[in-house]
């Protein structure tokens, strides 16, 4: 006997005349009509889908068992709500098997924070499933507020309000429009990180989009005690505010000038950050940096971001000074310090063309190679060197010669940018050059992501090391003849 179809059919927002059309049809042709709803019963789905229900279909009610508020479950609320979907998905099953085509409900968009999409990864591959899209929530929100969303170049990012503020706070410093579903509860959390990343004044709140009810004021004039579950944050595009609303009165430029501070943030989290660099953090008006390094800064109030990716370093310290130049104090971020292989060399030489100068100072951090001797002891404890490995900006024959030369004078080296998904061969090749010095069981360190949650470090010899382990996110450091290993720690002692 054929099996049934399940549909997940996106209801809108709210307003049945909002519906598509083939959900309308969709739902009056279907055996089964199935949706989900709290313990009360009754379930918003079913009453956006009323008017196109017919006599004589089956419906399934899907009840939750739980709310957030707690359960005796053994496995908790995420074990009972695993539980009500895998028997919620049984229930429907039955029906497919019997041949009756199920219809599942739900509000917006089926695979938009929707209810459906659990049925759906459990019953998709035994059976024919497709899911209708919907209306969602946050279009319907932008066109009650009659703002647009974004337009030509913008980002648009969506944002679960259970994010813990600080990073829904980053997250909406580096968008330029965004909506925070899920209020209700988080609607504080959500409030203070609009507060933080300096967007408040330009938050809308929408409740109810499209719903007889629906209820759309300024975020920052919203009381938490009357915020449902069914409202979301919307901070529409910044372009079309720009041109409708009066222009703001411009910053007055401060009569010392501006400055740009090149700030080491370390290898890994806050912990590696020093004091001096967490308070020129602080201080910036302006973060510039690559968008990984960025996302590192804690987001303060009315702090402007700027982030970018990794192969324009010369633009964005142009464009740190530019911003300088106007009186604006700006921090361009560098992981580890900013004075070895990174940043505060590119902005000085872009600094060093300018006809007016620039003020520039450059705050020290913990570098790669300082994070990844001290995991394994001391290496480095006598003379030693540091390479990068990249060829992108010097020849390979330059990097050669060097390593050569370090190999001769019997340095410990520390090898920057080792390899990457492009650059395989140098690493073998370097390895190749030392070896021309160095014993086989000279000790080599592979540090990955030193301080980071992906953190490992390997120590193996030189002629055992193998260069196919290592990539971007590693540093290795090769030791000199003196280097040893006592106890499972690598040093190199202090004299000869």
């Amino acid at each position: 006997m054929k099996t049934g179809k399940l549909w997940g059919v996106g209801l809108g927002p709210g307003d049945p005349e909002l519906m598509t059309v083939k959900a309308a049809r969709l739902i009056s042709e279907a055996d089964v009509i199935a949706y989900h709803c709290a313990r009360h019963g009754r379930s918003i789905a079913r009453s956006v889908a009323e008017p196109y229900l017919r006599e004589g279909q089956v419906e399934e009610r899907l009840m939750y068992p739980v709310t957030t508020e707690g359960t005796d479950h053994p496995g908790g609320y995420e074990g009972a709500i695993a539980e009500f979907y895998e028997l919620s998905a049984k229930r429907l099953a039955e029906h497919l098997d019997a041949g009756r085509d199920v219809v599942v409900l739900c509000e917006g968009d089926p695979f938009f924070f929707g209810s459906y999409m659990y049925m759906h990864e459990r019953l998709c591959d035994r059976y024919e499933a497709e899911a209708v899209p919907g209306v969602t929530s946050v279009s319907a929100a932008s066109a009650v507020l009659g703002k647009p969303l974004v337009q030509r170049d913008e980002v648009l990012t969506i944002l679960p309000g259970t994010l813990p503020a600080p990073e829904l706070a980053r997250r909406l410093a580096d968008t330029q429009a965004a909506a925070v579903m899920k209020l209700g509860r988080t609607f504080g959390s959500v409030r203070e990180a609009l507060a933080e990343s300096g967007r408040l004044d330009e938050a809308y709140y929408v409740e109810r989009a499209t719903w007889p009810n629906q209820r759309v004021e300024p975020f920052a004039d919203v009381d938490p005690s009357t915020v449902p579950y069914f409202s979301l944050a919307l901070v529409p595009s910044p372009a079309y505010a720009s041109r409708k609303e009066p222009a703001a009165e411009p910053a007055e430029v401060a009569a010392e000038g501006g400055e740009v501070v090149v700030v080491g943030l370390g290898p890994a989290g806050p912990e590696w950050l020093t004091p001096e660099a967490s308070s020129a953090l602080a201080e910036a008006e302006h973060i510039v940096g690559y968008g990984p390094y960025v996302a590192k800064v804690p987001q303060r109030a009315g702090q402007v971001r700027h982030a970018s990716g990794n192969r324009v370093e010369a633009d964005r310290a142009r464009h740190a000074l530019s911003l300088a130049a106007s009186g604006a104090r700006v921090a361009v971020v560098s992981s580890g310090d900013p004075g070895v292989f990174a940043m505060a060399s590119a902005v000085l030489e872009q600094a060093a063309s300018l006809e007016e100068p620039v003020r520039v100072r450059v705050i020290p951090g913990v570098t790669a190679a300082s994070a990844a001797a001290a995991r394994v002891g001391a290496p480095l404890g006598h003379d030693y060197c540091v390479l990068s490995l990249s060829d992108r900006l010097k020849p390979w024959d330059v990097i050669e010669r060097r390593l050569d030369a370090a190999g001769v004078a019997d340095l410990v080296v520390a090898l920057y940018n080792p390899a990457s998904r492009t650059r395989t061969e140098q690493l073998v090749r370097a390895r190749d050059v030392l070896l021309r010095h160095r014993a086989v069981e000279t000790p080599v360190v592979v540090a990955r992501d030193v301080g980071g949650p992906e953190e490992s470090v390997i120590v193996t010899s030189l002629g055992e090391f193998d260069p196919s382990v290592v990539d971007m996110r590693c540093l290795v450091i090769v030791g000199s003849s003196r280097t040893r290993v006592t106890h499972g720690q690598v040093w190199t002692p202090r004299s000869y």
